[in-house]
């Protein structure tokens, strides 16, 4: 989704102080009755412990994290750094209940079971509830029950024909470019077709349906395929955009935990950012202006300056050589094909105009489902509530499935990352149900209509940023 964040070369700092943060340390003295602390250590290690919910938001620091999955509790401040999802994701939820986000995101649950073994600390005291903070236990319980029940229905299951048929006519659209410029020509006219045809293949779309686990049933298949797709047809990285966008999807809109709202300055963002701003007289760029350059920088510049600058520094600086090999055939691939017609400097004029052609179509389908929503600092919120209040849907048609690759029904890519797209539209109406009983805004608007508050949101923010800095 939201890609903006691609504005910032690193990632948020964790280390940044967050006001609902808070860190204990833990003394070697000994109690009135003899025993040093340590025990605790040792039942921690044994997994016998039992805690309340206060004791788990204590362990919420860079480097003391616990979360709760199923009553269970884990010290995962070691594991982070080894998690194959990020560090940052996880530690997203130190302190509180991660249940809902590991259900979302893990496909074979059994299998993580042996990674997380070893990292129980302990479970919940009885008397605790099952949710932390102010959470609705209501929602919670049944968004499951709708998740079980789709599940149960095989909405997670893909149809391999769908996926099978959208790669081959991506391949399809790669060869009739070459083989239209072979037979006639290099014209201007052949040249903006063939940068049209390249621009539409849409492999960025699917390369995002492997990345979430949503083709295979194992998760080792839709990681091989996502990498050759964003790998070998987009010359992108598989791993940097895993360690991105499921942080996106965690904690979508939350300043510090999405790194898509994320962006140096260049923009200010909902009601809170832009007062802060104000206040603090914080001018880096006049944002009262920002929803009139965001047409000169955002849509076409975001996926051929930006967006390839992160990706490179990050391979190299990370040295992600998979990825970078990857990356790799993608070029030799690519000038091998197009230095006959062009030149290398022709070529390479070539890509960035089809990088320039999809960055507008890429910045207004990812925007228009996102910017113009709550953009706030962390809520501990539910699950389906955090979710609705950071997304909202496009009117269904069949221009609009095909031009957002089934992202306009974003709520729903959004409470279930793993279900394939093409069965969004088939749980859309239980979402909407559910959110209506539970009086959760359930967002839709016609595409003319997102595109729009995207603009009418920046020219908000940026009004609102204005004032107090003029006058608070």
């Amino acid at each position: 989704e939201s890609l903006l964040g691609f504005y910032k070369g690193s990632e948020p700092s964790q280390e940044r102080p967050r006001p609902e943060l808070y860190e204990t340390e833990v003394q070697g003295e000994e109690s009135e009755s003899g025993c040093c602390k340590c025990e605790m250590f040792a039942s921690q290690r044994a997994g016998t412990g039992v805690y309340t919910w206060e004791e788990v938001q204590r362990h919420c620091s860079k480097n003391d994290q616990w979360l709760v999955i199923n009553r269970k509790v884990y010290n995962i401040s070691q594991w982070a750094r080894r998690h194959p999802g990020g560090f940052r994701v996880i530690s997203h939820y130190s302190g509180e209940d991660a249940t809902e986000a590991f259900t979302a995101f893990h496909p074979e649950q059994k299998f993580v079971q042996k990674f997380l073994k070893p990292l129980l600390v302990g479970e919940l005291a009885s008397t605790e509830p099952n949710q932390d903070q102010d959470k609705n236990a209501t929602i919670v319980e049944d968004f499951e029950n709708l998740r079980a029940q789709v599940e149960k229905e095989g909405l997670f299951q893909s149809k391999p024909l769908f996926f099978c048929l959208h790669l081959g006519h991506i391949l399809l659209l790669e060869v009739l470019a070459w083989l239209m410029l072979s037979y006639w020509g290099t014209s201007w006219t052949m040249t903006l077709l063939c940068a049209v045809m390249l621009a539409t293949s849409q492999a960025g779309w699917l390369q995002h349906d492997f990345g979430h686990l949503s083709v295979f049933k194992k998760s080792k298949w839709n990681h091989l395929v996502h990498k050759f797709v964003i790998g070998h047809l987009k010359g992108a990285s598989a791993n940097w955009w895993n360690h991105r966008h499921f942080q996106h999807h965690a904690k979508p809109n939350i300043f510090m935990k999405d790194p898509d709202i994320y962006m140096l300055d260049i923009f200010v963002l909902g009601n809170t950012q832009p007062v802060e701003y104000g206040i603090k007289k914080i001018k880096y760029m006049p944002y009262n202006h920002q929803h009139q350059y965001f047409f000169l920088v955002a849509p076409p510049l975001l996926i051929p300056v930006f967006y390839n600058f992160n990706i490179m520094k990050t391979m190299i600086t990370h040295r992600d050589w998979v990825d970078l090999a990857w990356a790799s055939t993608y070029y030799i691939r690519y000038f091998y094909c197009y230095t006959p017609f062009y030149g290398f400097l022709g070529s390479l004029a070539l890509m960035m105009f089809v990088r320039f052609l999809e960055s507008h179509w890429f910045v207004w389908v990812t925007q228009m489902n996102h910017l113009p929503m709550e953009i706030e600092y962390e809520r501990r919120q539910d699950w389906l509530t955090t979710q609705l209040l950071s997304t909202c849907n496009i009117e269904q048609s069949f221009f609009n499935d095909w031009f957002s690759g089934h992202l306009n029904f974003q709520i729903e890519h959004h409470l279930f990352p793993r279900m394939p797209r093409h069965n969004y539209r088939l749980v859309a109406p239980r979402v909407k149900e559910l959110c209506e009983k539970h009086g959760v805004p359930y967002g839709m608007k016609t595409l003319w209509r997102g595109m729009v508050d995207v603009v009418r949101s920046l020219k908000t923010s940026g009004d609102l940023w204005l004032d107090a800095y003029l006058h608070k």
